[in-house]
């Protein structure tokens, strides 16, 4: 039987990244043309690793686990077996997701990880890959499309 590695990347929220940029303005206010290079540096050297983090962040399935991934570092992992449910969240906490809009995987009890709050891109499919390894999996994950979605991001 041939393992395949099902990868899925985390979805990008234009919301997030309009919370984070406003924080970078005061280093333009007031900058006169001998500083203008320096603040533009530094600018430059703090929105290089957000950006990274932001567009490295993925999820892969493979026997049975559920992988997280930031570029080429593991954050641990997750037994699909112990997955008790999968729930649309917004929780703003700190986890690997680049989005608001997040499905949070709660574990049994026990598990190293009570919940984690990820955002895959193609939820749907995620969600069928989970359940193809652990059926038991109860999903309450509404599809709502509205005036508030905008092409494939949330707001």
């Amino acid at each position: 039987m041939e393992k395949t590695k099902k990868v899925f990347r985390s979805r990008i929220s234009v919301l997030l990244v309009a919370f984070i940029l406003p924080i970078f303005v005061p280093l333009f206010m007031g900058i006169n043309d001998s500083k203008a290079y320096a603040g533009i540096f530094i600018l430059f050297v703090v929105l290089t690793p957000i950006i990274l983090i932001f567009t490295g962040i993925s999820y892969f399935i493979l026997d049975g686990k559920l992988y997280l991934k930031m570029w080429f570092i593991p954050n641990g992992s997750i037994n699909i077996a112990d997955i008790i449910s999968v729930e649309r969240s917004y929780n703003p906490l700190s986890s690997p997701a680049a989005s608001l809009k997040r499905l949070r995987i709660s574990s049994k009890k026990g598990a190293k990880y009570p919940y984690i709050l990820i955002s895959p891109v193609r939820e749907k499919e995620f969600i069928e890959e989970l359940k193809a390894v652990n059926p038991d999996i109860y999903v309450r994950v509404p599809d709502k499309k509205g005036i508030w979605r905008i092409w494939d991001w949330d707001l």
